[in-house]
């Protein structure tokens, strides 16, 4: 990868790590499926009167909305409501990846590399070390919604590959803006019309802040990044960054919540980002010799 990419794509892991602990943070003054709607809401309401029609096929806009706006947040957001701390959580989504490989094998025939393979291996034995460390004491049924979280989000990520959009921001937004009202509709029949409005009534600056850092800055700007890596690179070699995002997220989890690292967790930390490491290795191709004959060909060709 281009080291200008590379250095975006860190930019976004940091920003999805410590967006991990603002849900958290946020879930303690709304409901998780409300929460969710409020943040594609200004996220896209706002902006699609300023940057028009996307610019891909429609099929695409409410496919990745339906798999990245409602399934992927709206479970992942349920899944830390019902008791999955934010440094599991971020590790647990990081399932994605293997998700993501999977369908751009079978759906876009693309082939991954032996090392993007080998680090994938090496990274997902360091998430197995820290679930055995952390996952034990989380419910059960909360850390299956966010495996299927991260299925939502493999499948995200793989429509995005093939929709190939030329404008990143523009599609994220309109992804955005379709999430909206299936969230809505959702908060309100199971989470009630009269939470969802003392929720509104009594927001706080904290609730505010955290819907701002959710809308703006990991949906806009992070997954408009995502988006247009996508587009310039396989899916296979995009999506095992998104690896580092749990050492980011357990990161933020212990400084700004508590969190407790422990010496398996740190081990485990090291095989993710040694993992990582291997994903964006590649093997130099050797430059042929040109013969002299050739060259002097070519050049009267130019003549």
């Amino acid at each position: 990868m281009n080291p200008r990419h590379v250095l975006l794509a860190l930019v976004v892991v940091v920003i999805w790590g410590v967006n991990f602990v603002v849900i958290e943070v946020g879930l303690e003054g709304f409901p998780p499926l409300l929460f969710s709607a409020l943040r594609f809401f200004f996220a896209a309401v706002p902006a699609i009167f300023l940057l028009g029609r996307p610019r891909v096929a429609w099929r695409y806009v409410i496919a990745v909305g339906l798999a990245l706006g409602v399934a992927k947040f709206g479970l992942l957001f349920l899944a830390m409501d019902h008791g999955v701390p934010a440094g599991l959580a971020s590790l647990v989504l990081q399932s994605q990846v293997i998700f993501t490989v999977l369908f751009a094998v079978l759906v876009l025939r693309e082939r991954p590399r032996r090392t993007q393979v080998a680090g994938i291996a090496i990274a997902c034995a360091g998430m197995v070390l820290i679930l055995l460390d952390r996952g034990l004491g989380a419910p059960v049924g909360a850390l299956a919604l966010v495996i299927v979280a991260g299925m939502s989000w493999g499948v995200s990520n793989t429509v995005t590959r093939h929709a190939k959009p030329k404008d990143t921001l523009r599609f994220m937004v309109w992804v955005s803006a379709v999430a909206v009202l299936p969230l809505l509709g959702l908060s309100m029949l199971t989470e009630g019309v009269g939470n969802d409005v003392d929720a509104l009534r009594n927001i706080s600056l904290t609730g505010a802040g955290a819907i701002g850092f959710l809308a703006f800055v990991a949906t806009l700007f992070g997954f408009g990044v995502w988006g247009f890596l996508l587009r310039q690179y396989d899916a296979s070699t995009v999506a095992p960054f998104s690896l580092l995002v749990p050492v980011v997220g357990m990161g933020a989890a212990w400084v700004l919540r508590g969190e407790t690292v422990g010496l398996q967790q740190a081990i485990a930390a090291a095989l993710i980002m040694g993992g990582m490491a291997c994903t964006v290795i590649r093997r130099r191709t050797p430059h042929k010799a040109v013969p002299e004959r050739v060259l002097t060909e070519s050049a009267y060709q130019r003549v």
